[in-house]
Protein backbone atom coordinates (compact mmCIF):
# COMPACT_ATOMS: atom_id res chain seq x y z
CA UNK A 1 0.00 0.00 0.00
CA UNK A 2 1.42 3.34 -0.87
CA UNK A 3 1.86 5.90 1.67
CA UNK A 4 0.05 8.04 -0.52
CA UNK A 5 -3.54 8.23 -1.52
CA UNK A 6 -4.51 6.65 -5.18
CA UNK A 7 -7.66 8.56 -7.02
CA UNK A 8 -9.80 5.63 -5.67
CA UNK A 9 -8.15 4.45 -2.37
CA UNK A 10 -6.97 6.35 0.75
CA UNK A 11 -2.90 6.00 1.12
CA UNK A 12 -1.28 3.80 5.09
CA UNK A 13 -0.66 7.53 6.20
CA UNK A 14 -4.33 8.40 5.41
CA UNK A 15 -5.77 5.26 7.04
CA UNK A 16 -3.37 5.63 9.87
CA UNK A 17 -4.52 9.05 10.96
CA UNK A 18 -8.26 7.75 10.72
CA UNK A 19 -8.28 5.08 12.26
CA UNK A 20 -5.73 6.41 15.19
CA UNK A 21 -8.42 9.71 15.59
CA UNK A 22 -11.37 6.93 15.53
CA UNK A 23 -9.59 5.14 18.44
CA UNK A 24 -8.94 8.07 20.23
CA UNK A 25 -12.20 9.60 19.89
CA UNK A 26 -14.09 6.59 21.42
CA UNK A 27 -11.44 7.11 24.30
CA UNK A 28 -11.97 10.29 25.27
CA UNK A 29 -16.72 9.94 24.76
CA UNK A 30 -15.66 7.33 27.43
CA UNK A 31 -13.43 8.92 29.65
CA UNK A 32 -15.25 12.39 29.85
CA UNK A 33 -18.77 10.83 30.34
CA UNK A 34 -17.16 8.80 32.81
CA UNK A 35 -15.22 11.72 34.41
CA UNK A 36 -18.43 13.80 34.22
CA UNK A 37 -20.18 11.13 36.47
CA UNK A 38 -17.29 10.30 38.87
CA UNK A 39 -18.67 11.03 42.01
CA UNK A 40 -14.58 10.44 43.47
CA UNK A 41 -12.47 13.65 43.14
CA UNK A 42 -9.17 10.92 42.65
CA UNK A 43 -10.85 8.89 40.00
CA UNK A 44 -12.16 11.75 38.02
CA UNK A 45 -8.76 13.39 38.12
CA UNK A 46 -7.43 10.05 36.46
CA UNK A 47 -9.53 10.08 33.85
CA UNK A 48 -9.63 14.05 33.05
CA UNK A 49 -5.56 13.33 32.80
CA UNK A 50 -5.86 10.36 30.42
CA UNK A 51 -8.74 12.35 28.62
CA UNK A 52 -6.42 15.56 28.35
CA UNK A 53 -3.59 13.41 27.15
CA UNK A 54 -5.90 11.90 24.33
CA UNK A 55 -7.56 15.35 23.51
CA UNK A 56 -3.92 16.92 22.87
CA UNK A 57 -3.41 13.77 20.76
CA UNK A 58 -6.30 13.95 18.89
CA UNK A 59 -5.75 17.95 18.48
CA UNK A 60 -2.38 17.35 16.99
CA UNK A 61 -3.75 14.46 14.64
CA UNK A 62 -6.37 16.46 13.47
CA UNK A 63 -4.26 19.22 12.42
CA UNK A 64 -1.68 16.79 10.93
CA UNK A 65 -4.60 15.41 8.90
CA UNK A 66 -5.34 18.81 7.64
CA UNK A 67 -1.85 19.65 6.70
CA UNK A 68 -1.37 16.12 5.25
CA UNK A 69 -4.72 16.70 3.06
CA UNK A 70 -3.62 20.87 2.42
CA UNK A 71 0.20 20.09 1.33
CA UNK A 72 0.98 16.28 0.91
CA UNK A 73 -1.27 14.26 -0.04
CA UNK A 74 -4.65 14.10 -2.55
CA UNK A 75 -8.00 12.55 -1.03
CA UNK A 76 -9.39 9.79 -3.83
CA UNK A 77 -12.42 11.01 -5.85
CA UNK A 78 -15.60 11.12 -4.33
CA UNK A 79 -16.93 7.12 -5.16
CA UNK A 80 -18.81 6.90 -8.57
CA UNK A 81 -22.22 6.60 -8.23
CA UNK A 82 -22.89 9.11 -5.37
CA UNK A 83 -25.25 11.82 -5.92
CA UNK A 84 -24.61 15.37 -5.56
CA UNK A 85 -26.24 15.10 -1.95
CA UNK A 86 -24.56 12.56 -0.86
CA UNK A 87 -21.37 13.94 -1.78
CA UNK A 88 -22.26 17.33 -0.20
CA UNK A 89 -23.78 15.60 3.17
CA UNK A 90 -20.55 13.37 3.33
CA UNK A 91 -18.05 16.72 3.20
CA UNK A 92 -19.79 18.39 5.60
CA UNK A 93 -19.89 15.62 8.08
CA UNK A 94 -15.98 14.88 7.19
CA UNK A 95 -15.39 19.09 7.43
CA UNK A 96 -17.97 19.08 10.44
CA UNK A 97 -16.17 16.16 12.89
CA UNK A 98 -12.22 18.11 12.09
CA UNK A 99 -14.13 21.81 12.93
CA UNK A 100 -15.69 20.57 16.28
CA UNK A 101 -12.72 18.45 17.06
CA UNK A 102 -10.73 21.73 17.05
CA UNK A 103 -13.14 23.81 19.16
CA UNK A 104 -13.77 20.79 21.60
CA UNK A 105 -9.74 20.60 22.15
CA UNK A 106 -9.51 24.36 22.48
CA UNK A 107 -12.53 24.19 24.98
CA UNK A 108 -11.29 21.51 26.94
CA UNK A 109 -7.52 23.52 27.15
CA UNK A 110 -9.98 26.99 28.22
CA UNK A 111 -11.79 24.83 30.57
CA UNK A 112 -8.50 23.54 32.25
CA UNK A 113 -6.54 26.63 32.36
CA UNK A 114 -9.54 29.45 33.13
CA UNK A 115 -10.68 26.65 36.07
CA UNK A 116 -7.02 26.43 37.36
CA UNK A 117 -7.47 22.69 37.09
CA UNK A 118 -4.40 22.64 35.32
CA UNK A 119 -2.49 22.65 38.38
CA UNK A 120 -4.21 19.61 39.75
CA UNK A 121 -3.88 17.63 36.18
CA UNK A 122 -0.13 17.79 36.72
CA UNK A 123 -0.05 17.60 40.13
CA UNK A 124 0.92 20.93 41.86
CA UNK A 125 -1.95 21.64 43.54
CA UNK A 126 -4.38 19.26 46.12
CA UNK A 127 -8.08 18.30 45.25
CA UNK A 128 -10.79 19.19 45.09
CA UNK A 129 -11.27 19.70 41.51
CA UNK A 130 -12.82 22.86 40.69
CA UNK A 131 -16.37 23.48 39.29
CA UNK A 132 -15.94 23.36 35.56
CA UNK A 133 -19.54 24.22 34.60
CA UNK A 134 -18.22 27.71 35.96
CA UNK A 135 -16.32 28.21 33.11
CA UNK A 136 -18.06 29.15 29.96
CA UNK A 137 -15.50 27.07 27.29
CA UNK A 138 -17.13 24.01 29.45
CA UNK A 139 -20.02 24.37 28.35
CA UNK A 140 -19.33 24.55 24.71
CA UNK A 141 -17.49 21.73 25.03
CA UNK A 142 -20.85 19.63 26.49
CA UNK A 143 -22.67 20.97 23.49
CA UNK A 144 -20.26 20.03 21.21
CA UNK A 145 -20.23 16.55 22.40
CA UNK A 146 -23.50 15.88 21.71
CA UNK A 147 -22.64 17.32 18.02
CA UNK A 148 -19.72 15.22 17.54
CA UNK A 149 -21.71 11.84 18.47
CA UNK A 150 -24.10 13.08 16.36
CA UNK A 151 -21.82 13.58 13.29
CA UNK A 152 -20.33 10.25 14.07
CA UNK A 153 -23.93 8.56 13.82
CA UNK A 154 -24.07 10.13 10.25
CA UNK A 155 -20.52 8.79 9.41
CA UNK A 156 -20.69 5.57 10.54
CA UNK A 157 -24.37 4.78 9.54
CA UNK A 158 -23.29 5.84 6.36
CA UNK A 159 -20.17 3.61 6.27
CA UNK A 160 -22.31 0.86 7.05
CA UNK A 161 -24.87 1.42 4.74
CA UNK A 162 -22.28 1.69 2.02
CA UNK A 163 -21.10 -1.16 3.71
CA UNK A 164 -24.15 -3.59 3.94
CA UNK A 165 -26.23 -2.14 1.75
CA UNK A 166 -24.99 -0.45 -1.34
CA UNK A 167 -22.14 -3.33 -0.93
CA UNK A 168 -20.07 -0.97 -3.10
CA UNK A 169 -16.71 -2.08 -0.85
CA UNK A 170 -16.37 1.68 0.01
CA UNK A 171 -14.74 0.71 3.20
CA UNK A 172 -12.28 -1.38 1.28
CA UNK A 173 -11.15 2.60 0.07
CA UNK A 174 -9.87 3.00 4.21
CA UNK A 175 -8.27 -0.07 4.36
CA UNK A 176 -10.83 -2.55 5.81
CA UNK A 177 -12.38 -5.58 3.37
CA UNK A 178 -11.10 -6.19 -0.18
Amino acid sequence: MSIKSSPTRYGSVAIAIHWITALAILGMLISGLLAANATDDAAKLTLLRGHAVMGSLLGVLTVLRIVWWLFLDRRPADPAGLSRGQALAAHVVHYGLYAVILIMVSSGFATVILTGANLQLFGAAPLPLPDFGLAPPFTVHGILARVLIALLIGHIGAALWHQFVKRDHLLARMGVGR
